[in-house]
């Protein structure tokens, strides 16, 4: 199986880094020298890393066969992407990888159906979990523990408490909703 585990930023210096988004939880070994990623676009190669290093807070990376500022810009925005084992869990169990989630049913704690989890967003500071309501409208909710206390893989299943006002419709029916907490997500 595929897990998108960056995004390559801007060059940074003339000799071939990169600046990285990290998508991962597992930076220090999905990222580290010698990790073979495939791309998104599609590249005739993989890209393969030859060192990594934190520049003021941000990750940098150089690639194999990346030599200068102009090849570097030329990967600004590819997707990086690793192969894992589908089995395969994070160590931490209050983590879950974004497969995972994806077409679990969500519910309330007293068991009102809320809808399906269709995908995994990551915006800048927490991710959300994008659901398809029955009526068709998308709900967005923060995945933090104090709004989704419970993830049941085994049942399928996303136990959520969530907040008053986040899932009420707005802007009429079929509107996105939207809801947003501080704080990390998982």
């Amino acid at each position: 199986m595929q897990l998108v585990v960056a995004r390559i930023g801007r060059a940074h210096g003339i000799k071939g880094e990169v600046t990285v988004e990290v998508r991962t939880d597992e930076p220090e070994s999905r990222l580290a020298p010698g990790a073979v990623l495939a791309t998104d676009p599609p590249r005739p190669r993989p890209l393969i890393i030859e060192r990594g290093r934190v520049h003021s807070g941000r990750l940098l990376l150089r690639f194999e066969g990346v030599q200068d500022r102009s090849a570097a810009e030329a990967l600004r925005n590819t997707l990086l992407i690793a192969e894992v084992d589908p089995d395969e869990q994070p160590d931490d169990p209050e983590e879950f990888y974004d497969h995972q989630l994806v077409d679990l049913d969500v519910v309330t704690r007293d068991g009102a159906p809320v809808g399906r989890v269709e995908e995994i967003a990551h915006p800048p500071g927490q991710d959300l979990l994008v659901v398809r309501r029955e009526d068709g409208s998308e709900a967005l909710i923060p995945f933090v523990s104090e709004i989704v206390p419970e993830v049941d893989l085994d049942a399928q299943r996303i136990v959520v408490e969530p907040p008053p006002g986040l899932l009420e419709e707005r802007g009429g029916a079929g509107g996105k909703e939207q809801g947003e907490r501080e704080g990390g997500g998982r």
